[in-house]
């Protein structure tokens, strides 16, 4: 089974904010691929959606963004899921908006769900989604910046950039990740 983890902040307040653009390409992965409704374990939701390629999880943690690997590390034992098998979506405040970058491993970057996530994964060697954000305007702090919403101007091409962060999660159900690289970076 793969599992695509989209990381962000439970709650409504949260929901339109630079932080939980992973939440938000989890949810164009579920309208995609039809998936059943979310079920709650391990600090987090989930659904498992049968392809024809195999089983994928799709998961968002409920832990709050720097709280994430405490539900992505539970999931991935329950279901006996290998770090190779999983793919994390994030924010990143160092690609321009409408920007992703595929790797298969790095540093956490300043982004502290994924100091979490590297912390209870043992690894920093696991395939990831950056999707970038921009940086504030000086004068803006980034705990404010990442929890604001998108702009009017920002909008339209945070949606392309979802659609197409969806369509990497999709290609890698069929192919090597280092290829899904190579198509999207």
């Amino acid at each position: 089974m793969k599992m695509i983890i989209g990381l962000g902040n439970p709650g409504k307040q949260y929901e339109a904010t630079r932080h939980n653009i992973g939440f938000r390409v989890i949810d164009e992965l579920v309208d995609r691929l039809d998936a059943p409704a979310m079920v709650s374990k391990f600090n987090g939701i989930y659904t498992i959606v049968h392809q024809p390629e195999g089983k994928v999880m799709l998961v968002k943690p409920l832990t709050y963004m720097n709280l994430s690997g405490e539900c992505i590390r539970p999931l991935m034992d329950y279901f006996n899921i290998d770090v190779q098998d999983i793919v994390v979506l994030y924010d990143d405040l160092d690609l321009a908006p409408g920007t992703i970058r595929l790797r298969q491993k790095g540093s956490a970057g300043g982004q502290n769900g994924m100091k979490s996530v590297i912390a209870h994964l043992g690894t920093n060697e696991f395939n990831r989604i950056r999707i970038g954000i921009g940086r504030p305007t000086p004068g803006v702090k980034v705990p404010d910046y990442v929890l604001s919403p998108f702009s009017k101007d920002e909008k339209p091409v945070m949606e392309e950039i979802i659609e197409k962060s969806a369509s990497a999660c999709v290609a890698w159900l069929t192919k090597p990740f280092l290829e899904v690289m190579n198509d999207f970076n």
